[in-house]
């Protein structure tokens, strides 16, 4: 599934459509879109790992589920779930989830819990995390409403590197643990698009798929934890389990 640093860079590669008029657009998609033929894109924008396309009256977000991908003119065998040709390219949008949205995006994104955002708000996302001390920290870092965008490599690599134990309970995270895991996760998101545009990113990794711990030279624990049941990468010896 891709993270919102993948998202960001997405919505950088398609301002070349940003002003301009869709020639044709079709599909697989199941959803019923107004008539997209003639429609001007107002805006590209991204929220977590939602990818927002903005005309005047309506916005229509791509969710990339699982195994969902794009092309920038150019084409799979595979007929995409959505794609809109411009007179200068193409997007294709497959395997992904499709959504009408007609209210003003404001009112249905909240732009301070994006850990990419301009808006971002870390004592929001502090205070978030105070309301659910029974949070596991496994769960938290996936949890979009206080870290929208943040997956499961970001809270692999995050936690290795504040060295908390996934099973952590939030509300027994002492204070400068929590302060760092709001800011590490910020941190590592920018770090995982920088490494993610220069095609480096995996070169980075200290945990996420990763058989031995670097700092303890000893094998790293994988498991599914957590109520997202996610494949967490940790070591027991040096990423302390606060319960």
């Amino acid at each position: 599934m891709p993270e919102g640093p993948s998202i960001v860079i997405l919505k950088e590669a398609v301002q070349l459509f940003k002003g301009k008029k869709v020639i044709s657009a079709g599909g697989n998609t199941r959803l019923e879109l107004p008539q997209l033929e003639g429609q001007v894109v107002k805006d590209f924008k991204s929220w977590g790992k939602h990818f927002l396309i903005c005309f005047p009256k309506f916005t229509i977000r791509v969710h990339f589920l699982l195994f969902g991908s794009y092309l920038i003119s150019e084409e799979k065998q595979t007929t995409p779930r959505l794609y809109l040709q411009f007179k200068n390219g193409t997007l294709n949008l497959y395997a992904c989830s499709i959504k009408l949205i007609t209210e003003p995006l404001d009112e249905v994104y909240d732009w301070s819990a994006d850990v990419l955002s301009e808006s971002w708000d870390a004592k929001a996302a502090k205070k978030k995390l105070l309301a659910v001390p029974d949070m596991l920290a496994c769960d938290a870092l996936l949890n979009q409403d206080i870290f929208a965008g943040s997956g499961n490599i970001i809270k692999n690599e995050v936690l290795f590197r504040i060295q908390v134990h996934p099973l952590s309970i939030i509300g027994k995270l002492p204070a400068k643990q929590l302060n760092l895991l709001i800011k590490e996760a910020v941190q590592y998101s920018y770090d995982f698009l920088e490494w993610k545009k220069a095609f480096v990113l995996k070169k980075h990794w200290l945990a996420h798929t990763k058989k031995t711990c670097p700092r303890c030279n000893i094998p790293l624990v994988k498991q599914h934890l957590g109520k997202t049941n996610r494949r967490s990468f940790f070591c027991n010896n040096c990423q302390e389990l606060y319960q």
